[in-house]
């Protein structure tokens, strides 16, 4: 029915149809229908800022651009209000209740497409005015035109197939006012608490001024869309508490803008304190994904990888296609290429950090390397890039300086070919064991390693500038120009041999693999190598940790040994298994378990203990 005031209408189909998918089954946060409505409000208030631009006359121009929001919560409703463009007859008709501009057929369309089984398709269609149903009783829309001409209207609808346009029955000021009351089981919206939370959640950074019962919420701009040169040190350290809700100031950011292969516009923050090595359990991503500084998602998944879920900050993107909740991206190829984009920037920033302030990257690895071991132990396409940001002392170096992979390839000698690395509990403990001796005779570096993970890491990335990476422990490494090695006469060669023969015999092949005169000792009296080079010590001590049968007795591993014909020891050892077999087993057996220990491969010392005490018994 109709009359020269008022109207009613029928939806088109399309349109129902998307009415019934929007209020049962597309939202799953009910609190996205307010970021919809007040993003439409602030593009109607950008349109108004063009227009007063480019036309001559528009109603009411000194009027100011901003989004008014009011809660009533006895009446149980919700008012959102703008100062924008506004709309005509004709236009209520186009927008709210046909597939002309609202983009129903399109998102149907690609709805179909899906089988209907997927209905994660809507913010990109524009579409959104239409979550609204999914709280209200019924909608009342009243607008007036920017053109002096126009005339005041009021849309309302309850959404269940037909909406009414009549002349609104007072003068309403140009722009738009949304009077929302609330279902009831929705009520909650029209408190003013609730309406402000998901406000200042999604919609802190719009353009316009965004008040709440009078009081302005978006007190902080949106830092990511300026130029550098036109934001201070002061103005990042206050923003990085605003955003990320911080109690700490970021030791560093990274702010800056690209056009391709996405149009993006970040601000990214390094933490000052790790909160996973305060006990704070594993961290949460905590950079925001915004679309032209609405928010989409306060913790997208795989924005950044795994490995920089310590970074903060902000994400904007206006070139992502968004789904019918804006909660996730229709194309996972544009996560991908944020994802490339945003790491390369990262590395890259900790790359110029490391170069001209490296004690201040020192500090930084420290606290957070154990991240960028992940990284280099997880992400394959960008290990390359992330292995000269490993850090770790040397054997060369005083206690406590750092060095890099770089700078021990430009130390090494022009002989050297491979890369070698010990790990241990500290450097006192690698210092002290066999393993060091032979390259410190050689005046070869070594790398000091002390995590844990670092093991894994060095076997993950495998070589650096195509030289191989390899644990100075293992049994393969083959030294030139060996000096000679200790300082007494060495057992003769026939001896030497009768004895490795007689060592390995005596222990068995389930301990000793293989057994020959020492080439690299210099004062220990043997040591212990580890005959597979892909499964160190440390590696077998992860493994175990993992392994079901972490609690249970474990097998002795098999080694090759290498005993020190010049060292007392050896040489009383050789006359001993002649005198006295018996006591020269035990002797054997005490020397295989100490190079075990120095290894870090003897699981279970209680044999030892005891034999300790069986050889001291025959003393005198």
């Amino acid at each position: 029915m109709s009359n020269e005031k008022s109207t009613t209408h029928a939806f088109q189909a399309e349109v129902k149809q998307v009415l019934d998918i929007v209020a049962h089954s597309i939202y799953k946060d009910k609190d996205i229908f307010l970021r919809e409505l007040v993003s439409n409000a602030s593009d109607a208030l950008e349109k108004m800022r063009y227009t007063q631009l480019t036309e001559k006359s528009v109603f009411e121009p000194e009027r100011a651009l901003e989004i008014d929001v009011s809660t009533d919560e006895k009446a149980g409703t919700l008012t959102i209000a703008d100062s924008g463009i506004g709309m005509t007859r004709e236009e209520l008709v186009e927008n709210l209740g046909t597939i002309a501009h609202s983009g129903t057929k399109e998102f149907l369309r690609k709805l179909q497409e899906n089988g209907g089984g997927n209905e994660n398709l809507i913010g990109q269609f524009g579409v959104g005015f239409f979550s609204v149903f999914m709280v209200a009783e019924e909608v009342k829309f009243f607008t007036r035109t920017w053109r002096e001409e126009g005339e005041a209207l009021c849309w309302t609808s309850d959404g269940n197939g037909s909406y009414t346009i009549e002349t609104a029955g007072e003068a309403l000021p140009r722009g738009s006012k949304l009077v929302i009351r609330l279902k009831e089981e929705f009520k909650d919206f029209s408190k003013k608490d609730k309406a402000k939370d998901v406000l200042e959640r999604y919609s802190k950074y719009v353009a316009f001024p965004l008040k709440l019962d009078g009081e302005k919420l978006n007190t902080m701009q949106a830092l990511w869309l300026k130029s550098k040169s036109e934001v201070g040190e002061q103005e990042y350290k206050d923003f990085y508490k605003f955003q990320c809700r911080a109690w700490d100031e970021p030791q560093d950011w990274l702010h800056f803008s690209a056009d391709a292969p996405l149009a993006i516009n970040s601000i990214l923050f390094f933490p000052t304190h790790n909160p996973e090595a305060m006990g704070f359990g594993r961290a949460t991503p905590e950079v925001s994904l915004y679309c032209r500084k609405v928010l989409i998602d306060p913790e997208p998944k795989n924005l950044l990888p795994e490995w920089l879920r310590f970074m903060k900050g902000v994400v904007d993107s206006a070139d992502i296609p968004l789904n019918i909740s804006r909660e996730t991206l229709q194309d996972s190829t544009l996560i991908q290429k944020l994802n490339r984009v945003l790491t390369k920037r990262v590395v890259k920033r900790l790359e110029e950090r490391a170069k001209k302030d490296p004690d201040a990257y020192a500090k930084f690895w420290r606290d957070f390397g154990n991240y960028l071991r992940e990284g280099i132990a997880t992400d394959f396409e960008n290990r390359d890039a992330l292995a000269p940001l490993f850090r770790c002392e040397s054997s060369i170096l005083d206690a406590g300086t750092l060095t890099s992979l770089p700078e021990y390839v430009e130390r090494m000698k022009d002989s050297q070919k491979e890369i070698y690395y010990l790990t241990g509990a500290n450097r006192a403990a690698l210092e002290s064991g066999p393993y060091l001796e032979a390259f410190k005779a050689r005046g070869i570096e070594v790398l000091f390693l002390y995590d844990g993970a670092d093991d894994y890491v060095m076997g993950q990335l495998g070589s650096f500038k195509d030289k191989p990476i390899v644990s100075a422990d293992s049994a393969d490494i083959e030294l030139a120009d060996a000096p000679q090695t200790g300082t007494g006469e060495p057992l003769p060669d026939e001896a030497m041999k009768s004895l490795c023969a007689w060592f390995a015999e005596t222990l068995g092949k389930e301990k000793v693999v293989e057994c020959s005169a020492g080439k690299r000792l210099v004062d220990s009296p043997a040591v212990a190598l580890n005959p597979d080079k892909f499964m160190t010590a440390t590696m077998r001590r992860m493994m175990r940790m993992m392994s079901k049968d972490a609690g249970t007795e474990s097998k002795p591993v098999a080694v090759k040994v290498e005993l020190n014909p010049r060292h007392p020891l050896i040489r009383k050892l050789d006359a001993l298994r002649g005198s006295n077999p018996e006591l020269a087993k035990l002797v054997a057996e005490q020397v295989l378990d100490n190079t075990l220990i120095a290894a870090g491969l003897l699981d279970n010392p209680r044999g030892m203990t005891a034999r300790i005490y069986e050889l001291l018994g025959k003393l005198g």
